[in-house]
């Protein structure tokens, strides 16, 4: 079974993303014969439209993305008319409504609740709201732990959809499934007074958010009405207010004397190594080593993530997610003049072996002019084209139709 890389959860349906970019759609925990259809159906029925270029890869990543930031309302009846009848005909949820609800519809506190609430959360989507919510508490209990979090909001509130931990540390897989539901950005994730790092559960349905906005009232943290989501494709976030005079408890600091005598113990340490040992450049060779360890764990990470952008079945134009990644990629190449990459493309086994090879090389050449385009010299770069000599998956046309970077020095 694949790792699941991202989720998303809407009445009976679940989309998962998996590790390898495929997706899985499941109705009622049984996996859905024809996953682009399914796509179709659940897109239908929260208002998105789909992009008739996108495959089935890009509409699962981009719905998940749409349903845990908050999908706009609907302006069109086209998504529905793109998806299979009888398929919807099946489907047991509702047809999708006109206009969202919003906390304004029942969640945002009443006059009198703010009147004594000491914090407001503002949300960009339902579930930043609930994130935001996790936040606040800890802005009013520096000193609560883990256990504290899991105490004041329990398991319970978040049954919806499968999620078995509202809050776990962020270093853990999640469930024994590695499910992959968490927020775990550097500016989401909560430092608990214990200095543990802990990340929130990102899957909240409707009722379980419900659940734990009324749950935030004992503790005088109210929700205000969503805001827009930035543009450009950004997540939302959230902010908070503090209200009625409050002022948050900064943490006692500890005292510092064993830090003291710790650093007159290091200190002591260095000077009298420093009077039996020579000079030495070790150091310093140390240093460059990290920095290349640093660098080439950076371009390998660039290097997958490329080699995942896939091409249209005929096509040499670059996709937009492989513009991303060479964006990063001539960066890391400005500040290492020392790389020179070989790019090599690739195609499927469809069509004639000489119209794939010429393909093959104009998606090669493709990428090296856009890193050229963005100030990278031509002589550090090669392009190759391999034809469909080299399919990744031969049941899978549409993985090998790609372009990969190899650095030569």
């Amino acid at each position: 079974m694949a790792d699941i890389k991202k989720s998303a959860s809407i009445g009976d349906y679940v989309i998962n993303i998996n590790e390898d970019n495929s997706v899985t759609v499941l109705k009622d925990g049984a996996p859905c014969g024809n996953a682009t259809a399914a796509l179709r159906v659940i897109a239908a029925l929260v208002g998105f439209t789909l992009d008739e270029k996108w495959n089935t890869r890009q509409m699962g990543s981009k719905l998940v993305d749409a349903i845990n930031d908050g999908v706009p309302t609907p302006t069109s009846e086209k998504a529905v008319s793109t998806a299979p009848e009888a398929l919807i005909s099946q489907a047991p949820i509702e047809e999708p409504k006109k206009e969202r609800s919003t906390p304004a519809e029942g969640f945002e506190a009443s006059s009198m609740e703010s009147a004594t609430a000491k914090v407001r959360v503002y949300g960009k989507a339902q579930n930043r709201t609930a994130l935001g919510i996790a936040h606040a508490y800890m802005v009013m209990y520096p000193h609560a732990t883990l256990e504290d979090l899991r105490k004041a909001f329990p398991n319970s509130l978040n049954p919806d959809s499968g999620v078995k931990e509202n809050f776990i540390y962020a270093e853990e897989k999640g469930t024994t499934a590695d499910w992959n539901g968490f927020f775990k950005g550097e500016d989401e994730v909560i430092t608990t007074g214990d200095g543990k790092k802990v990340a929130v559960v990102s899957m909240w349905t409707k009722p379980s958010f419900e659940r734990i906005v009324a749950h935030a009232r004992a503790y005088d943290i109210v929700v205000a009405k969503f805001e827009a989501a930035d543009k450009g494709g950004k997540k939302g976030g959230f902010r908070l207010e503090y209200l009625n005079g409050y002022v948050p408890p900064v943490p006692k600091k500890k005292s510092l004397l064993w830090l003291w005598i710790l650093l007159a113990v290091l200190f002591l340490g260095i000077i009298a190594l420093l009077a039996l040992r020579k000079p030495q450049v070790v150091e310093v060779e140390k240093v460059v080593e990290v920095e290349k360890i640093v660098y080439v764990d950076r371009i390998e990470e660039i290097e997958k993530n490329f080699n995942a952008a896939q091409f249209i079945q005929g096509k040499a134009e670059l996709s937009d997610d492989a513009k991303f990644v060479l964006h990063d990629l001539a960066k890391e190449m400005q500040k290492h003049p020392e790389i020179k990459l070989r790019i090599v493309g690739h195609t499927s086994a469809e069509g004639e072996a000489s119209f794939n090879q010429k393909l093959s090389e104009a998606r090669a050449q493709a990428a090296v002019d856009f890193l050229v385009s963005r100030g990278i010299s031509a002589d550090r770069l090669e392009a190759e084209g391999k034809g469909s000599s080299e399919p990744l998956d031969v049941n899978n046309p549409e993985v090998n139709r790609r372009t990969e970077f190899i650095v030569i020095e």
